[in-house]
């Protein structure tokens, strides 16, 4: 009889276990792999120090529970990123992938990431595969797609009626498809395209086919190091007397501003945020962000921010139980957090669908070369290449 008690007790304890309920994760892992070294390094540095920054302020935490970010410097190498991110995935076994700038490195990594089924989250690189036939419920993207992130300045080229533009970008993803979407919103003549190898600084031999052209503006795609270089050599040279320069955020940014210095006076940029929006959640980033790191935040800090604040609002929306997968994307596509930018919503590739503004590069009150909103080029400006994603939500 005894025996039979305690056989009976026994499954009564082993009952109890089975039904418990399996409990929160008491740390969500993100793997952070970024360009951190190099020409383009301001890009990559500014979106760490927005995430981490958002990370500091909830006290180390995303979602309620503990935050183990693992930051890794890419080098701007498609291979340096495949090889972190096998590791983080294999050994580390992330929660979440996220940082990189570039889309050459993001097309390498992406893939790993969906193997592991793992999430992947861009605060920058977005390359027209992941928004159409190659888009996957496991990318997500707190920038823009990268045809939009153009087609900006070619619709402004085509609101300001310019006839005739000179396109120059890097030869890689990212410049081909910058070119693209100009080309897609611009209504007036191509007069050259001109692609250039990644990194380049000398532009001297551009230079010379630019002013052979004339033509009457130029579209640059020429991130970090390059776009510093380019402005810096298209005015020195005189061009600037006669033809207007045109780019994305990207290309005039805070980052950009701080390096150029002068000569960035009176340039027009489009972007979908910029330091002087007003929405709430904008204002205290960029005081803290100023407050932390003594300098004005660029699009990629806003970007880096935004992404942290995603995390933090879908895994405390799963109540840190980040390992329900389905739960965990569904978070994530509520969106449950207040962007910097202001409003936006998804479209079916996980592409924000989102305004995007015309700057001008002037001074502030404080006599600072800042980017300053004047209009609106688009509100809620719909991608594409959406058409094609096969998703159902």
């Amino acid at each position: 009889m005894r025996k039979l008690l305690l056989c009976l007790a026994l499954v009564a304890v082993s009952g109890l276990l089975a039904v418990r309920p399996v409990a929160a994760a008491e740390s969500i892992k993100v793997g952070f792999i970024s360009t951190l070294s190099g020409p383009s390094a301001a890009l990559g540095v500014d979106i760490r120090d927005a995430f981490l920054l958002a990370v500091k302020l909830r006290g180390g935490k995303l979602g309620g529970i503990t935050a183990d970010v693992s930051v890794a410097d890419d080098q701007l190498s498609p291979e340096t990123g495949v090889q972190i991110a096998d590791r983080m995935l294999k050994r580390d076994h992330v929660n979440v992938l996220t940082g990189i700038v570039f889309s050459n490195v993001l097309l390498a990594v992406a893939p790993k990431a969906f193997e592991a089924n793992t999430v992947y989250i861009s605060p920058n690189a977005g390359p027209t595969q992941f928004a159409g036939e190659q888009c996957n419920r496991l990318f997500f993207s707190t920038a823009w797609q990268n045809d939009l992130n153009n087609g900006a300045p070619g619709l402004l080229a085509t609101q300001r009626h310019y006839e005739s533009v000179l396109v120059i970008a890097p030869n890689y993803q990212a410049g081909k498809d910058a070119v693209a979407g100009f080309k897609s919103f611009y209504k007036g003549r191509i007069i050259d395209e001109l692609y250039t190898k990644l990194g380049q600084l000398d532009y001297s031999a551009e230079l010379a086919q630019i002013r052979a052209s004339s033509p009457q503006a130029v579209f640059f795609f020429l991130p970090g190091g390059m776009g510093i270089n380019f402005i810096k050599q298209f005015v020195s040279s005189g061009l600037s007397k006669d033809t207007t320069l045109l780019t994305a955020g990207v290309g005039a940014d805070a980052d950009i501003i701080r390096a150029v210095g002068d000569p960035m006076l009176g340039l027009f940029n489009t972007s979908h945020w910029a330091t002087d929006l007003p929405n709430d959640a904008n204002k205290a980033f960029v005081a803290a962000f100023e407050k932390e790191y003594s300098r004005i935040p660029t699009q990629y800090a806003a970007q880096g921010y935004d992404d942290a604040l995603l995390i933090d609002a879908a895994v405390r929306d799963v109540k840190g139980h980040v390992e329900n997968q389905e739960a965990f994307i569904a978070a994530l596509r509520a969106k449950k957090f207040a962007s910097v930018r202001g409003d936006f919503h998804w479209g079916v590739n996980n592409y924000p669908v989102q305004d995007w503004y015309l700057r001008i590069v002037a001074r502030d009150s404080s006599g600072r070369l800042v980017n300053k909103t004047i209009g609106t080029v688009a509100k809620q400006l719909p991608d594409g290449n959406a058409a094609r994603c096969t998703l159902k939500w």
